[in-house]
């Protein structure tokens, strides 16, 4: 069976950036997930915050690598499941 890979990355991208978007408002309110924020997002999307604002950053960066990962992920399994 061979996977679509753009197809793929979109659905990564809509889950990773919708995550990233849900768990900085729950955090923005609580302060639930404040340390996991800080550490992975903070430290690897450039401008991201645990604000507002920050959470439409974290969509954007988080479907953008969810696009990208899933692309290649699916690619590499599609070469693989050919050979």
């Amino acid at each position: 069976m061979r996977l679509k890979p753009v197809a793929l990355g979109v659905s990564l991208g809509i889950v990773w950036g919708g995550s990233l978007f849900i768990t900085t408002w729950v955090s923005y309110y609580t302060g639930y997930g404040k340390l996991f924020l800080d550490v992975l997002a903070g430290s690897i999307y450039p401008g991201y915050t645990i604000t507002p604002l920050g959470s439409f950053l974290g969509l954007v960066y988080g479907f953008i690598d969810g696009l990208v990962s899933g692309t290649v992920i699916g690619w590499i399994y599609n070469k693989l499941v050919k050979a």
